[in-house]
């Protein structure tokens, strides 16, 4: 008589569970926009999500804990002149976040800890390179400032954000759009999937592809035929892989295991509303005395639902099995010593007193002199060097002009941004 052997695992009786209506956020004009990204990004201290903007693209940042009914005259993140594609917060600084545009750019913003009055307008700095539009952005997980891009111009760029330049091209590489991108653990290789049905592993500091088009999968699991496309979210710590199908209203969840058959499905979360983004929080911003090992944030036609996965405990001390050490806010690396060859580890931290998020950490942009870039004279230069040199007085006094005005700008959006912080103060005093 043969008996069947159930795989022995701490993560077979996961289940999700969607917050109470006072804990949504509601009243949020979800974008409507045409494009496979998640629509939605969070970190421990805030929640950002594309939303519907008249004359350009935006999105809205909305502090973690202000749930309910969103005012709909919250001020939005504006500056983009077409539809905002992709949206990704930094992993070592919870105030920095990037967008991505259909106006072919990148920008980097600085969000304060407090809301604003106006709309943020301004952004730190915008990455000009690609000439599609941007679909895809990714920051490096262990390199300070370090910002993947990938556009519908078949190109992949490496940017440094603290200084505003562009470290890589990766040219010749997909011959057509590329669908996703994502980097291994330590940031040394990336891996992207094209629409010419091709998965590529790329180093891109050497700027080749090491492996691409594998023959067999080690594992296939058949899906049904649901047509939306599948958003995976992958948490190395607990090796569980979800997918979220996008206009989908499941969420099924697999584990992976080095062992044949190497893929282990768990269970499916499944609710009524179909979902039109999802966003993932990193595993720093759960809730370990309830044993949560995910939170994902599904946006709905005007609301954003967060679904809590749990493993059922019954003891309330510190899980040591559910949380090994994860990855903190710390790079391992400055841009340029990733950039020159060196690889590093994340820097881990352990959950087992929580984590609090650190406050505001101003990102400095200091961008290099335009004029240490001129080409060095050469003998087939002469003409263009000699008109150069005749005209770089007046070249140099344009550039310290708009330095001084550079300057004088940034003083004042410091007083308005004093101003608008007191005058918070003073409006949440009379509550």
């Amino acid at each position: 008589m043969s008996r069947r052997v159930v795989r022995q695992s701490k993560f077979r009786h996961v289940f999700g569970q969607p917050v109470k209506a006072d804990q949504m956020y509601e009243d949020i004009r979800v974008s409507k926009v045409t494009w496979d990204s998640s629509f939605c990004a969070v970190n421990p201290k805030f929640l950002a999500i594309i939303v519907e903007s008249g004359g350009g693209g935006a999105f809205i940042v909305l502090p973690l804990a202000k749930t309910g009914r969103v005012d709909k005259n919250h001020p939005l993140v504006t500056g983009h002149t077409a539809p905002v594609l992709d949206i990704d917060w930094c992993p070592h600084n919870d105030n920095v976040i990037a967008s991505a545009s259909e106006d072919t750019t990148v920008m980097v913003w600085q969000i304060p800890d407090y809301v604003p009055v106006r709309s943020i307008t301004e952004p730190v700095v915008t990455l000009e390179g690609h000439s599609k539009r941007v679909g895809i952005i990714s920051w490096h997980p262990t390199a300070r400032n370090v910002l993947l891009s990938a556009g519908c111009d078949n190109l992949v760029i490496l940017w440094n954000v603290g200084t505003g330049e562009m470290l890589l091209a990766l040219e010749d590489m997909h011959t057509d759009l590329i669908y996703n991108v994502g980097w291994n653990r330590n940031g040394s290789l990336l891996v992207t999937t094209c629409k010419d049905k091709k998965v590529r592993v790329i180093d891109p500091r050497k700027q080749q592809i090491v492996a691409s088009n594998f023959e067999e999968p080690i594992a296939l699991q058949e899906m049904d035929t649901s047509n939306g496309v599948l958003l995976p979210f992958y948490d190395a710590d607990s090796s569980i892989v979800y997918l979220c199908g996008k206009g989908d209203s499941s969420i099924r969840y697999f584990e992976i295991t080095d062992e044949a058959p190497y893929v282990h499905y768990l269970n499916t979360y499944s609710s009524k509303e179909p979902q039109r983004g999802m966003g993932f929080m990193p595993k720093r911003g759960l809730d370990v005395s309830k044993c949560e090992i995910a939170r994902f944030f599904k946006l709905h036609e005007r609301k954003c639902e967060p679904i809590v996965m749990t493993v059922p405990r019954k003891s309330d001390l510190f899980q040591d099995d559910l949380y090994p050490d994860t990855p903190g806010p710390e790079p391992a690396l400055e841009a340029d010593e990733w950039l020159s060859g060196k690889d590093a580890e994340p820097i881990l931290i352990s959950l087992r007193d929580g984590y609090v998020p650190v406050k505001n950490r101003e990102l400095k942009v200091v961008k290099k002199n335009i004029l240490d870039n001129r080409p060095p004279p050469g003998p087939r230069r002469s003409h263009s060097t000699s008109n150069a040199d005749i005209s770089s007085p007046t070249l140099e006094e344009v550039l310290e002009e708009i330095r001084a005005l550079k300057e004088m700008v940034q003083v004042q959006e410091k007083r308005i941004s004093d101003l608008e912080h007191k005058l918070c103060q003073f409006t949440n005093g009379t509550d």
